[in-house]
């Protein structure tokens, strides 16, 4: 099995990893097949509530290893086909019901944005960079980029950081919506931890329920997303979790009005 990308699964928490650090963890012909190959086995496992996605070394993922696929494969052709089996992996995560928290601890360029942004919740660390760099060696966007990244901070300042040479910082990052949060890089893992740790916690399968409904609803007709809704909140009270969060929920509002009506 190949080691490109770590898999750890432990009391509900998926930790997925990308592990090759000396090339900045760009991904590969093997790569990109093991990433949808972990995709598939996390999101099919009922036993995972929720995902860490996290890399070795001081890159985040600089893309697709553009040097490694010219002299691999043969022709436009293969290098279609790498895509959208990496494709597959980005869009198994996104359409899944398991939320998923990327730590961001170094830089992210290329095809690294689209892999990132399969996340739905991104920590970085304060000394992270952004940037597109696909013009630069006349390719163009690939790995969800030309559809999450305007999803996450608007067609303009999307197309701002594809036409030009633009790298941006993790203030600015955060400032457009690329993160959700920025904290020192001896806290990025520790930060993404307890995010996961909370929706572990709380309610599981309806934080997951939450996030594929908005990942899924943004390419959707409006009456579709209303039908998915209404099923899909009408199997919830249906849970023996939800019934009795209903019922302490509904005790401590009984508890405060007692109080109001009391003081």
């Amino acid at each position: 099995m190949s080691d490109t990308i770590l898999l750890h699964i432990e009391a509900g928490l998926a930790r997925v990893t990308f592990n090759r650090p000396a090339s900045l963890n760009a991904m590969d012909l093997e790569m990109g097949a093991r990433w949808r190959d972990v995709a598939r086995q996390v999101t099919s496992d009922p036993a995972v509530g929720a995902v860490i996605l996290d890399a070795a070394g001081p890159a985040f993922c600089a893309g697709g290893d553009v040097v490694a696929m010219s002299s691999a494969v043969s022709g436009s052709d293969e290098i279609a086909q790498m895509a959208h089996v990496i494709h597959e992996g980005i869009r198994t995560f996104v359409e899944s019901d398991k939320p998923i928290v990327a730590a961001v601890q170094g830089a992210v360029a290329g095809g690294g944005l689209g892999l990132m942004l399969a996340a739905d919740y991104i920590v970085a660390s304060d000394r992270a960079k952004f940037v597109s760099k696909y013009a630069n060696i006349g390719l163009t966007p690939d790995l969800g980029v030309s559809t999450l990244l305007p999803a996450a901070i608007g067609q303009r300042r999307a197309l701002q950081l594809l036409l030009q040479d633009t790298t941006i910082d993790a203030a600015t990052a955060l400032e457009w919506g690329l993160v959700a949060e920025v904290v020192g890089a001896d806290a990025v893992a520790s930060r993404a931890a307890e995010i996961a740790a909370f929706w572990l916690d709380g309610a599981t399968a309806a934080f997951g329920q939450a996030k594929r409904l908005v990942r899924t609803g943004a390419h959707r007709p409006f009456s579709t997303n209303l039908d998915d809704e209404a099923a899909t909140i009408g199997a919830a009270f249906g849970t023996d979790a939800a019934r009795a969060r209903i019922a302490a929920f509904a005790a401590a509002s009984r508890k405060t009005a007692a109080t109001k009506e009391n003081s």
